[in-house]
């Protein structure tokens, strides 16, 4: 069986400017090194780092000191783990800032959570701009995958009736190098008949699993998908805003190989 990718979430606190903002720059810093260092300790082929405290999200544009925060947390993640893999995720939507601060640090992809098509969200509509993404991306001479959600959480597709429709376009029109099938919001998991669906096109692209993905289900997605993103269930007590559970990771990582 192919190899099953792990990826792991690095949900970082408010940065300078989000009206949660509390931490230090310093300290968030320290914490996302931290972090990483202890998914791949545990056996984890790469993370996400996002800027999840900053909610409530801009839609798109994010401004400069949220750029300029992540590209110095990515940057040194990526120099504590020079050899692993990392991508970024500027929520909600901002696939320019997150592609600037992979190529200005050495990321090695981003996630999109609407990549074409459009989404009504908490946020309002939001639009995929996939033909500026990918003319960015080959401006700056990037090798930057684009992975890209399909009927992503805490929103709902305007554009794509079925999930099946939205994967098509992703990567036949909007060239993403993966999908991400997630449940209806963050720790909620996917349904399995979505995941098995958008495999069953073979376009071409691994298809993930981004949203509750737990201990006990891990095996069942991975027989399906390619990979998972998983942040919730490795948390103590299950709870997304709190720290790594070590016995959570080491559970996780023993049934997700177990799978393969």
């Amino acid at each position: 069986m192919a190899h099953k990718r792990l990826i792991g979430m690095v949900h970082l606190a408010a940065l300078p400017g989000a009206p949660r903002a509390q931490l230090s720059l310093d300290a968030i810093e320290a914490q996302a090194v931290d972090e990483a260092r202890t998914l791949r300790s545990a056996g984890f082929d790469a993370c996400v780092i996002e800027n999840f405290g900053d909610n409530p999200f801009h839609k798109d544009a994010v401004e400069a000191v949220t750029i300029a925060a992540l590209t110095r947390i990515v940057g040194a993640v990526r120099r504590a783990e020079p050899e692993w893999q990392v991508g970024v995720n500027v929520l909600r939507n901002d696939a320019h800032a997150a592609l600037a601060i992979a190529v200005a640090t050495g990321a090695h992809f981003i996630r999109v959570n609407v990549h074409v098509g459009a989404a009504a969200t908490d946020q309002g509509v939001i639009e995929g701009r996939a033909a500026e993404t990918l003319r960015l991306r080959r401006a700056l001479g990037a090798q930057v995958e684009i992975w890209s959600d399909v009927h992503v959480k805490h929103g709902r597709s305007l554009a794509h009736e079925t999930i099946e429709r939205e994967a098509e376009d992703a990567v036949l029109r909007g060239m993403a190098d993966a999908l991400i099938v997630s449940g209806t919001g963050t720790g909620h998991a996917a349904r399995l008949e979505d995941v098995q669906a958008v495999a069953a096109l073979a376009l071409g692209a691994p298809v993930l699993v981004g949203s509750g993905v737990t201990v006990e289900t891990v095996r069942a997605v991975l027989r399906i998908a390619d990979g998972v993103i998983v942040g919730t269930a490795l948390k103590k007590g299950g709870a997304t805003t709190a720290a790594l559970d070590p016995e959570r990771l080491r559970r996780f990582v023993d049934a997700a190989r177990g799978a393969a």
